[in-house]
């Protein structure tokens, strides 16, 4: 009920009627969407209630990825919610570009437009293109919605049959979803990674956004591979063309902070020390935990696992400490036993390399108590192995 389905009921939205429903719709409470339904239409027509009760949902989702501000005066379509990107990562993007001396950039499959406000923002003009009318109509609302309509020329086109010579960089945000969800053959985005390498080739600049769990062997020689995490989460890579050819980063985000490949060999296996780190997912990603482990003077636990251990606390913004108290062979009565005798009822767990979920151990071992814990399901040089500590410094 209440979704943007066409582009009438859209156009609904920007008259003047329209856009007095969604003001009034701001903070509405979706559990009372029948009564507040039932209320609108006594005094506006049925279609034009369902569509400003569906474009407020569609707001209040996005607020998480583009802040409140800015969400309750976009526009957008259910898969535009899903698919844009989030506002902190376009920002970070977008001043990558700018700091390239990039003016104007061809936004292809720019959907609803958020990587193109981003660049915007930034200074930069921007043809956004998306072939679907109804998201670029939302793109091209959204750009005159934040003042940014000078800027942003919304095209509702074929990606693959756009020019791009005429601009400085080319970012491509290709469709990673379809009918049954995520797609991970990058042939099979819309366009396909090749199509989209074969653009970014002919530019002076280029970007093309991935998943992040793509192979590293499918990264072309001359793009730098980066992955991003916003807040801890992993949300994208970006193959970048024109920068360092090779290169592989890890940036995370909202520090900006970035760390880059030295090519370093795998970090040895040692024995577990006092601290364990944890390394942020997209160093892991990157394939950069030797670089982190060699910052702590550390090893890993095991030869497949991305746990750092070292004897010192040392700072680090790549990857999160804990202070370990025990480790022993994995034995749920046994850690159940030394959890209950220190009262710890507040009880976190984490996972790699163990077929065990955490949900499922917190639910067995029953936690209670005054007192908090991390228990550590993984690998010890092979064994299966149950670390428990604390976040270092409390």
């Amino acid at each position: 009920m209440g979704r943007v389905t066409d582009l009438a009921s859209f156009a609904a939205l920007l008259t003047p009627e329209g856009q007095t429903l969604l003001a009034g719709l701001r903070d509405y409470d979706p559990a009372q969407e029948l009564a507040v339904a039932s209320r609108l239409r006594r005094e506006h027509p049925a279609e034009l209630v369902t569509a400003a009760l569906g474009q407020a949902r569609l707001r209040q989702r996005a607020v998480a990825k583009f802040g409140a501000e800015d969400a309750h005066r976009m526009y957008f379509t259910p898969n535009g919610v899903e698919q844009s990107t989030r506002a902190t990562v376009g920002t970070y993007r977008a001043e990558r570009f700018r700091e390239l001396g990039v003016r104007s950039v061809a936004d292809l499959c720019g959907g609803i437009g958020g990587d193109a406000i981003a660049f915007a923002r930034a200074g930069i003009s921007v043809l956004a293109v998306d072939r679907d009318p109804l998201t670029a109509e939302a793109a091209r609302a959204n750009a005159a919605a934040l003042g940014l309509d000078g800027l942003i020329e919304v095209r509702c086109a074929d990606v693959t049959e756009i020019d791009t010579a005429p601009y400085d960089a080319v970012f491509v945000d290709p469709a990673r979803r379809g009918g049954r969800g995520r797609i991970f053959d990058p042939e099979a985005y819309s366009p396909p990674l090749s199509w989209a390498t074969e653009a970014a080739r002919k530019a002076r600049h280029a970007a093309l956004k991935i998943a992040p769990g793509v192979p590293h062997e499918a990264v072309p020689d001359e793009a730098e591979a980066e992955w991003i995490s916003d807040g801890g989460d992993v949300k994208e890579a970006v193959l970048w063309f024109g920068t360092t050819p090779g290169a592989r980063r890890a940036t995370l985000l909202p520090a900006g902070t970035s760390l880059v490949g030295r090519g370093l060999p795998d970090p040895a296996v040692r024995a577990v020390g006092r601290y364990l780190y944890e390394p942020d997912g997209a160093v892991i990603r990157a394939h950069l935990v030797a670089e982190v482990a060699e910052e702590l003077a550390g090893g890993l636990v095991d030869e497949t696992i991305a746990y750092v251990t070292a004897d010192e606390l040392r700072a680090t913004p790549y990857a999160t400490a804990y202070e370990i108290t025990d480790s022993l062979p994995f034995n749920l009565k046994k850690v159940k036993a030394l959890l209950r005798e220190r009262e710890v009822g507040t009880l976190t767990v984490k996972k790699r390399g163990s077929a065990v979920e955490p949900e499922e151990m917190r639910r067995r071992i029953k936690p209670k108590g005054p007192n908090s814990a991390t228990l550590f399901l993984t690998r010890v040089a092979g064994a299966p192995t149950m670390l428990i500590g604390h976040p270092a410094g409390r």
